[in-house]
């Protein structure tokens, strides 16, 4: 089904792919994973064809895909046997109606309206997103967005689907919906699927197969036992180990308590905030207090209003009703005293290297300390990157740039937004470790994350939101910290 033969990409000079060959059967499920920055993404848009038709690379070698050669064949008519989910679903969403974006593809293929709308249908019903049918796709979070996108690829009914990064952005109960849809397809329809993760313990049970990439070459091809069993290799790629139980409810995992009030006064207070879009909240009532040196993991479903009372925090999203406080004074300046990293890293890059990017603010506000400059391009593992354009990175690699830049006018409060990303737990725990070690000296985190690890590591208190409001708060149970001390940690 797919036969790749000695696949070299480069963008510009920059190698991308290196003497890739590989073969997957018909019906066979692969999972493609490696350090952020390693090739991955590239390799799914050679797939697809979007490699070289639609985005400029040095190319040798071949790609066949289904017995089309993505070299000679169009990309309408590779679309009609392969498609791509891509890491940020924004980028391939352009419709009003979530219901017209799904029907799209369908309808350009000419088929007879009935059949359009039973595909949209089904593909709607099979990720579990009817009832957004009628909602725009730009007024969704990014875990429906992605929904979204996914539903509009298999209304296509490709044979090959190539997911990039597909549950980054999931809660439980969407990644269950699926991880169990793609079962499904390759257990009905025979398609095959190739998986792009980091996260690894939802996605392992239902692969045949595992790549890895390291620096654009495929250095390990077997079973998800053979390769992901060996510790030292895992620690080398910046792999994580892979889970041993499944996945829970955040509820089930939060144990309930009353919050403690420091004696120092808080950093920001949100009192009784509701807001939200086009005249419509979906936050509600909130109250919170985020003090000085607090890490805090804001957890919940898709849709629950968590990004929106992120934007609130940060100052970016006025909010309808209710006050926003910094140190009990002014609203808060957005960049000087909180800053925020967006879940897509595209949206806050503008310039044309990455040194210039972390330098901005700071020469903007003439704070700029060369040292400093140093050390957070060394946190963020960026100093081989710093002449590199930014929308020419990886989007991990584009994750971090931003992290870095948002970090430069040092707030005092910090919000990240779904950081994993494009993240290798590698670069992850190295990122969050040096936010950690900012915290410890006074900086206020806060987390919003569906990653139950990243979550238990670093969290000091978990606060999780349903529909618009926070229902507890509390830390993870002991039940569920306890392997973690062992070094055998539950939620990876």
């Amino acid at each position: 089904m797919i036969h790749v033969r000695d696949l070299s990409l480069q963008f510009g000079a920059v190698p991308a792919l290196q003497e890739v060959s590989l073969h997957i059967p018909a019906g066979q499920c692969v999972l493609v994973t490696g350090p952020s920055g390693c090739g991955k993404s590239t390799l799914a848009k050679a797939l697809t064809g979007l490699i070289p038709h639609a985005i400029d690379a040095t190319m040798s070698g071949s790609v066949q895909i289904a017995g089309l050669d993505t070299q000679k064949q169009t990309i309408p008519e590779l679309a009609q046997r392969v498609g791509l989910v891509f890491q940020n679903p924004s980028t391939q969403l352009f419709h009003l109606r979530v219901a017209d974006e799904v029907a799209f593809g369908p309808r350009n293929l000419g088929l007879a309206e009935p059949e359009v709308q039973a595909r949209a249908d089904w593909a709607l019903n099979a990720v579990g997103i009817a009832n957004l049918k009628e909602r725009n796709p730009a007024q969704l979070s990014g875990g429906q967005k992605q929904c979204v996108a996914i539903a509009a690829v298999l209304a296509m009914r490709p044979d090959v689907l190539v997911l990039d990064e597909p549950t980054a952005s999931l809660d439980v109960p969407n990644t269950r919906q699926v991880l169990a849809v793609l079962r499904n397809l390759q257990a009905s329809l025979g398609i095959t699927i190739v998986l792009i993760e980091h996260r690894l313990s939802a996605v392992l049970p239902q692969v045949d197969r595992v790549l890895l990439l390291e620096a654009g070459r495929i250095v390990a091809d077997g079973t998800p036992q053979e390769l992901l069993s060996q510790r030292e290799r895992r620690r080398q790629l910046g792999l994580r180990r892979p889970a041993e139980e499944a996945m829970a409810a955040w509820a089930d995992l939060i144990q309930p308590n009353e919050p403690v009030t420091p004696e120092t006064p808080p950093l920001l207070t949100l009192n009784q905030i509701s807001a939200g879009y086009h005249r419509k909240n979906v936050v509600h009532e909130v109250d919170l207090a985020i003090y000085p040196g607090d890490f805090i993991a804001l957890v919940g479903d898709n849709g629950a209003g968590k990004s929106t009372l992120a934007q609130v925090a940060a100052g970016l999203l006025k909010p309808t009703s209710g006050k926003v406080r910094y140190q009990g004074g002014h609203r808060p300046r957005p960049g000087l005293d909180v800053t925020m990293l967006f879940q897509n890293p595209a949206d806050q890059v503008f310039t044309d290297s990455v040194d210039e990017e972390v330098r901005f603010g700071p020469e903007n506000y003439g704070r700029f300390n060369p040292t400093q400059h140093q050390e957070l391009l060394t946190a963020t593992d960026l100093l081989a990157l710093r002449q590199r354009c930014p929308t020419m990175l990886s989007v991990g690699q584009q994750q971090r740039t931003t992290l870095a830049a948002c970090m430069a006018l040092k707030p005092r409060l910090v919000i990240l937004d779904e950081p994993t990303l494009g993240q290798d737990w590698g670069h992850l725990q190295r990122l969050m470790d040096y936010l950690q070690q900012l915290n410890r000296q006074g900086t206020a985190v806060l987390l919003i994350s569906h990653d139950y690890k990243l979550v238990f590591r670093y969290a000091q208190r978990v606060i999780l939101m349903e529909k618009g409001r926070i229902t507890m708060t509390g830390h993870f149970a002991e039940k569920f910290s306890q392997k973690d001390k062992n070094h055998e940690t539950l939620y990876t």
